[in-house]
């Protein structure tokens, strides 16, 4: 049977990440309970506004899932606001995360929504093309742990990363016509 990619579905950049999915010719699906959640065998965290996206996943309970099937081996990517919720630490925050990845992040540390912009950036992994990040309000990575690779890095801080079947970028590769990210996600299945 062929994967299933499922796109948390609580704010955020939904739609989006599910039409890259199946531009790919992946099955995709919106995930927003603990049935939608086992019936996917990898996930992808949108962006979104933190705080929002934290309290909701209490409400639907699924912060708990979650965390315990990437723990046991599901790949799962967080892309802006995903990055943050998937990050050990926020600076200057008292917000909880889901811990899955060793880095700590600063929200909106690019500024705020009128510093957004699209970035020809270089991502070895994709090839020599550069890639164009759409950063919108983005967070930037501060400190990476011992386990962590960074992909990306741009203005000196990382912005793309990959620990094991974790990956985190702070822009918004379902904001282009650029499939490259997704697909080196789905080379993680």
């Amino acid at each position: 049977m062929a994967p299933r990619v499922g796109v948390l579905a609580l704010q955020g950049g939904v739609v989006e990440h599910l039409t890259a999915l199946r531009r790919l010719g992946v099955a995709a699906s919106a995930v927003k309970s603990e049935a939608e959640l086992a019936a996917v065998d990898a996930l992808i965290v949108p962006g979104g506004e933190s705080t929002t996206v934290i309290r909701l996943l209490d409400r639907f309970r699924l912060a708990e899932p979650i965390v315990a099937r990437v723990r046991r081996g599901m790949p799962i990517w967080g892309t802006c606001m995903g990055m943050i919720l998937l990050a050990h630490d926020i600076v200057e925050l008292e917000q909880p995360s889901l811990d899955l990845l060793d880095v700590t992040v600063r929200r909106n540390a690019f500024g705020r929504q009128l510093a957004s912009a699209e970035v020809p950036l270089s991502i070895p992994r994709l090839g020599i093309e550069r890639f164009p990040a759409v950063f919108i309000r983005a967070p930037w990575i501060e400190r990476v742990g011992s386990e962590v690779e960074i992909l990306a890095e741009y203005e000196a801080h990382p912005v793309c990363v990959r620990q094991g079947h974790i990956l985190a970028s702070a822009f918004h590769p379902e904001l282009t016509d650029d499939l490259r990210v997704h697909q080196a996600f789905l080379a993680m299945m």
